[in-house]
C-alpha cells in the first residue's frame, strides 16, 4: 500500500494534487480552473484524463491552450478503454470511468499525489483513492443546492418506492432547497431500476466517504442550502456530511483555444449600454427547426437587440447526436428574410461564441440561458439578469433555483414543453430590456456580482476557505 505521505513532493514544500474529471467540456472547464488556483498556492498539480466516449476534437484545442498558459500544471491521459458497444448512451460517462480505475491505480501508485480531488461522476474511483490510502475529495462543479439534493438522494429513495418518471409534475421535497416538479429531476433519474439511477444513488453515498466536498459556488449565493447541508440535514441517518469547501465563483479566466470571436465583439462595439439580449445554449444546446423558426419569430417580434449563438437541429439519428454537428444552415433554418429585416439591430453566430466575453461587454443587458452553471456563474460575475431556458441534466433543476430561491432569473414559459412559442420570447425579452420588473433583476443580479467579488478577495468568504484547505494540505 502507498501511504499519503510517500513520495508527496515535487521539490521541498510542495504537495502534489492529482484532478480528476469526468469526460466533457462543461467538468473539465471548472476543474482546470480549480487547478489553476491550487498551482497558485503552491501545489504541484496534474490532471489525470479519460477520454470521452462522445467527439474528443472540442477539448484539444482547449487543453493546448491551457498547457502553454499554465506549465506548472501537467496533464495525464490514461489509456483508452475499450466499450463493450452495449452499454446504453446515459451510462457511457460511468462505465468508462468504472473502466479506467485500473489504468488510474497505476498512475497514481507510480505518482503518490498527497491528495486526489474527483469529479461527481468519478465517483467510483474514490474505491481507488482507498485502496492507495490517498485523501479524496469530491469536486461538485454544480451549485450547492444540487449538492444539497445529492446528499439526500439516499432519502429520498428509501421514502418511496416510486420513481420520479412516475410522479408527474408532483414536488420534489429535500432540505434547503426549493421543492421542483419531478419532472425537473435529471433525466437520468427518472427511473428508480434503470443502471443510471443506480449510478447516481452510488455517487451519491459515495460522497460521505470524501474527506471532502469542494463546491463550484460562493456562500452568499445559496446561503439556505449551505446552511442545511453544514447542519448535517441533508444525510441519510447515521451518516456524517463531509467537510464543504466553497471556493467559487470559478469561470474561464479567458477564452483559450480557437479564437473565433473577433465578428460578435465587433459588432457588441457598435451597441448602446445594456441594449442587446445575448442567446446561447451550451455545447450540446440543440433546438429543433421549428424550435429555432420561434426563437426567431421571437426576437424579430420584440423589436430588441440581439446576439444569438445559433447551432444545427438534432439529427433524427440519435446515434450521430454525440458527433460534433455540422454548422447551422441560416437560409435553410430561419424565416425567410430574417436576416436581412433584423440587420443592424441583430446577429446571428454559427455554433460558437466567446460566451464568458461577451457578457462582460458593456452592451449586453440579459441573457437567454440553458442555467448550465457555468453559464450561471458567467453571468453573475458579468452582472446580467437571466431568462431561464433549461434544456437538460440539472438545468432544469437549476432554473427552479434561479427563479424562486435566487431570484436572479425568470423562465421562458414552456420550457417544459414541445416548443417555447413565438410570443413568450417576445414578451420575456421585451419584459427583461424594457420593465421595471427587469430592472429590479438586473440590480439583483449586480448585488450578486458585489457578493461574488468580495468572496473572491483577500480575506473574502471563498479566498479564505481555499487557504486553509490548501494549508491544511500542505502541513499533512
Amino acid at each position: 500500500m502507498v501511504g499519503a505521505g510517500t513520495n508527496t513532493t515535487m521539490g521541498p514544500g510542495k504537495p502534489r494534487v492529482v484532478l480528476y474529471p469526468s469526460p466533457g467540456m462543461g467538468h473539465l472547464v471548472s476543474m482546470i480552473e480549480l487547478g489553476k488556483l491550487f498551482a497558485a498556492r503552491g501545489l504541484a498539480v496534474a490532471v489525470a484524463l479519460i477520454d470521452s466516449p462522445h467527439d474528443t476534437s472540442a477539448t484539444g484545442p482547449f487543453l493546448a491552450g491551457v498547457s502553454a498558459a499554465n506549465p506548472s500544471i501537467s496533464f495525464h491521459r490514461l489509456p483508452q478503454v475499450e466499450l463493450l458497444g452495449s452499454e446504453p448512451p446515459e451510462m457511457l460517462t460511468f462505465e468508462v470511468v468504472r473502466l479506467s480505475n485500473p489504468h488510474l491505480r497505476d498512475f497514481l501508485a507510480g505518482d503518490s499525489p498527497a491528495v486526489i480531488v474527483l469529479d461527481f461522476f468519478c465517483s467510483v474511483a474514490i474505491d481507488v483513492a482507498t485502496e492507495l490510502g490517498i485523501p479524496a475529495y469530491f469536486f461538485c462543479t454544480s451549485g450547492a443546492q444540487i449538492l444539497a439534493f445529492f446528499l439526500h438522494l439516499a432519502v429520498l429513495h428509501g421514502k418511496s418506492t416510486r420513481s420520479f418518471g412516475e410522479m408527474g409534475q408532483e414536488l420534489v421535497h429535500a432540505p434547503g432547497i426549493t421543492s421542483f416538479p419531478a419532472t425537473h429531476a435529471i433525466q437520468r433519474l427518472m427511473d428508480r431500476d434503470s443502471a443510471p439511477y443506480k449510478a447516481f444513488l452510488n455517487m451519491s453515498t459515495n460522497l460521505f466517504r470524501s474527506q471532502g466536498i469542494i463546491v463550484n459556488t460562493f456562500r452568499s449565493l445559496e446561503p439556505r442550502a449551505m446552511d442545511t447541508i453544514l447542519a448535517g440535514l441533508c444525510a441519510p441517518s447515521g451518516l456524517r456530511t463531509p467537510r464543504v469547501y466553497c471556493i467559487g465563483p470559478l469561470i474561464k479566466s479567458e477564452e483559450v483555444g480557437v479564437k473565433r470571436g473577433d465578428e460578435c465583439l465587433a459588432w457588441l462595439d457598435t451597441q448602446p449600454k445594456g441594449s442587446v439580449a445575448f442567446l446561447s445554449f451550451g455545447s450540446l444546446g440543440r433546438f429543433s427547426a421549428k424550435q429555432t423558426r420561434k426563437v426567431a419569430a421571437g426576437l424579430e417580434a420584440s423589436g430588441q437587440r440581439f446576439l444569438w449563438v445559433m447551432r444545427s437541429p438534432p439529427s433524427a439519428d440519435s446515434s450521430k447526436n454525440s458527433e460534433k454537428p455540422p454548422e447551422p444552415d441560416l437560409d435553410a433554418l430561419l424565416p425567410q428574410g430574417f436576416l436581412e429585416r433584423t440587420q443592424g439591430r441583430g446577429l446571428v453566430v454559427k455554433s460558437w461564441a466567446p460566451q464568458r466575453d461577451v457578457l462582460a461587454h458593456d452592451a449586453v443587458g440579459c441573457f437567454v440561458t440553458h442555467c448550465g452553471w457555468n453559464s450561471v456563474l458567467e453571468s453573475v460575475m458579468a452582472g446580467v439578469p437571466m431568462l431561464a431556458w433549461p434544456l437538460y441534466a440539472e438545468q432544469l433543476m437549476n432554473a427552479v433555483f434561479l427563479e424562486k430561491e435566487m431570484e436572479l432569473a425568470v423562465a421562458m414559459e414552456g420550457y417544459d414543453k414541445e416548443v417555447v412559442e413565438a410570443e413568450e420570447v417576445a414578451k420575456k425579452v421585451r419584459w427583461m430590456m424594457n420593465s421595471d420588473g427587469g430592472r429590479v433583476l438586473r440590480e439583483r443580479t449586480l448585488a450578486a456580482l458585489r457578493q461574488a467579488e468580495e468572496a473572491l478577495l483577500e480575506g473574502g468568504e471563498s479566498e479564505v476557505t481555499l487557504a486553509r484547505l490548501v494549508d491544511a494540505w500542505i502541513r499533512a
